[in-house]
């Protein structure tokens, strides 16, 4: 369908639905460019509504550096709602991109954002919206390449045969060489399976039909063995030495998105070591921008957007080096535009009182702290070592200080928990709304958001089982029991929604046929509440002839092959191995720009620019390793001593 053709069809469409505006473009700094004087044209796809997906900084990062090429262009492609699918579904519509309302089938690479896995079914509807292949394995040389990048990508097994390629990592360099790789294979004119080959051979690109995967007798997952000997194992994970500048002309949408404002990532990568969260090892190394860069990417961003609102983006940000002098450099610069600064990700014990004397000329807002669990036991076993006094201590100064709102963000679910640790995130919050009280009465307010524990790949409890469903909703009615009273607010997550992101996150391969079953059976927008499906789901499991109790209940031995195994982070399974170990010790790590574990990112990324082999190997915890080099910065592959 010729795009003119379809933007005319759209204008009689669009007064039917709601928030017509998420589905017409034309925002203030798209980027158009002449669809015919370009090489390659890229689709960036972010599999859920505008809402969400137009406030994901990784698709405007993608979206910036793609159209600065001058032989490439991005254009965005969101999922549409409901009521949208269905008018596309009836009049024949493909799914289109904003920028020119060319269907995504006319491009020549797909490229699905993944930042979480109840994505997966919404990304099996688009391509089916879109008219291309479910599976790899039946496309050809004439319908796009299919790539997809996130943080639920360094699982990809659960969804492997739709995807013709994962970017594992960080995409700002890689985009580039896949591009290029793409032209290079055009221009040779060779089949479909030498383009995968090609791809292949970038650092941090997995092509999973190089690949066959194993099962033993009880079918519990044995390892991947290579199709072809020039199919790379393991697939190490991608990185950029050294951030680049961030994008300032962000796109501004025409309605309210999740989060209305102007972003700048001010570090990535993560130091604490927090064995629950995956993002934290993932992402590793730590790398910093400037306060310079920082401030003028903002003054920048703010000429050309016109947002009322900062967002100071990290894991972590007040574990940024120069937070101090940041805020108080921005505050100068900005404060007078009566703009908001937003610090998400505040450390309770990194939280000092002279950040947040800097924050009190900015506009007043809740703060957001999350102590994970309520117990010092709790917190030392995921290695959270906040003590309940230093807890109490920074609420106390941040209601002192005229904040009349904390958020406090908890976890069920953790291992070896009992239900008086669960209590105890009641009485915490109770204790907290005390301090308040004593400063602002009745003001005061403590809001509680209670989620419950996955454990995720390649983290330290990646070998624990989760929580039931029925054990979920015993914590949480005890909960609802003690959280009651004036000033208290409870906010609690549905058990069923735990149950589907463990299953995908922690699923061979063979769950693909789930995944492509629930589809079939109408799952779609599983991350949203009034459209999960889990019947669905479970109906799908028994079609397929697995169980979903398999994946998620049952404790792993030390030595069983993870479904994930051939995904390399740079942290290695023998430091995740041993920080398991110390979490049932209750053992704690101090942050690790403090004393250096030896968790392996630094031997295996020692290549990157930034750190050179002869660095590494000053470290005196890595000295106590076995003495291993990286070869090529475009393999980095471990050579054997």
């Amino acid at each position: 369908m010729k795009p003119e053709v379809l933007q005319a069809r759209l204008e009689r469409l669009l007064p039917k639905v709601q928030r017509p505006a998420r589905y017409t473009g034309g925002e203030l700094n798209q980027m158009v460019k002449d669809w015919d004087r370009v090489d390659v044209k890229v689709a960036l796809v972010f599999p859920d509504v505008y809402d969400l997906g137009m406030s994901n900084l990784g698709i405007a990062v993608l979206y910036d550096a793609i159209n600065r090429r001058d032989d490439a262009l991005a254009e965005r492609v969101f999922a549409p709602w409901v009521d949208m699918e269905a008018l596309m579904r009836r009049e024949g519509l493909p799914l289109y991109s904003l920028e020119t309302k060319h269907p995504v089938r006319d491009f020549d690479i797909v490229g699905f954002s993944l930042p979480y896995e109840t994505l997966y079914t919404n990304t099996l509807n688009l391509l089916d919206l879109a008219g291309i292949p479910l599976f790899s394995a039946d496309r050809t040389a004439e319908h796009p390449l299919v790539i997809a990048g996130g943080h639920a990508t360094f699982n990809p097994e659960p969804v492997a045969p739709f995807i013709d390629a994962f970017v594992i990592g960080e995409g700002e360099e890689v985009i580039h060489e896949i591009i290029e790789a793409y032209k290079a294979w055009k221009a040779a004119g060779t089949s479909r399976e030498d383009l995968l080959l090609r791809l292949s051979q970038i650092w941090g690109v997995y092509v999973p039909s190089l690949y066959q995967d194993h099962y033993d007798n009880e079918g519990v997952f044995a390892g991947l063995s290579k199709r072809v000997p020039e199919a790379p194992l393991p697939i190490f994970k991608r990185l950029v030495p050294k951030l680049p500048p961030p994008p300032t002309k962000i796109i501004v949408p025409f309605i309210d998105t999740v989060h209305n404002r102007f972003p700048v990532e001010i570090m990535r990568g993560c130091t604490r070591g927090c064995r629950f969260c995956h993002a934290g090892m993932v992402v590793r190394p730590v790398r910093e921008r400037t306060v310079e860069e920082i401030v003028e990417a903002i003054e920048e961003g703010l000429r050309y957007t016109g947002f009322e609102e900062i967002g100071l983006l990290s894991l972590s940000s007040s574990d940024y080096t120069h937070i101090l002098p940041l805020v108080r450099e921005v505050v100068r610069r900005f404060a007078d535009r009566k703009v908001t600064i937003s610090l998400p990700s505040l450390r309770i014990e990194t939280f000092s009182v002279e950040l947040m004397e800097a924050l009190e000329r900015t506009r007043r807002r809740g703060f957001t702290l999350a102590p994970e669990a309520a117990t010092e036991r709790m917190r030392n076993i995921i290695n959270k070592p906040v003590s309940t006094a230093q807890l109490l201590e920074t609420a106390r100064e941040i209601y002192r200080r005229g904040w009349t709102t904390i958020k406090l963000y908890f976890m069920i679910g953790h291992p070896r928990e009992t239900l008086d640790d669960v209590k105890a995130i009641a009485d915490l919050s109770k204790a907290v709304l005390r301090e308040g009280r004593k400063v602002l009465g009745k003001r005061a307010r403590v809001h509680a958001g209670v989620s419950t524990f996955v454990p995720k790949p390649h983290t330290p409890f990646q070998w624990v089982p989760a929580d039931t469903v029925t054990t979920i909703r015993a914590k949480q009615a005890l909960l609802k029991q003690e959280m009651r009273g004036p000033g208290l607010k409870l906010n609690l997550n549905d058990p069923r929604e735990t149950m589907l992101e463990a299953w995908l996150s922690r699923g061979d391969r063979r769950m693909a046929q789930v995944v492509y079953r629930a589809w079939q059976l109408g799952a779609k927008f599983d991350a949203w509440h009034d459209q999960l499906r889990y019947e669905a789901w479970l109906q799908a499991f028994r079609e397929v002839g697995l169980s979903p109790w398999f994946y998620v209940h049952r404790e792993r031995l030390l030595d069983e092959p993870f479904p994930w195994d051939h995904i390399h982070i740079g942290v290695t399974r023998q430091y995740l191995t041993q920080d398991y170990l110390w979490s049932q010790e209750g053992k704690t790590r101090i942050d690790c720009r403090q004393r250096c574990f030896a968790c392996g990112i630094l031997p295996n990324y020692a290549a990157l620019r930034y750190l050179t082999p002869g660095d590494v190997w000053k470290c005196p915890e890595v000295k106590r390793l076995p003495r291993r080099s990286v070869v090529s910065l475009t393999q980095v592959a471990l050579v054997q001593e």
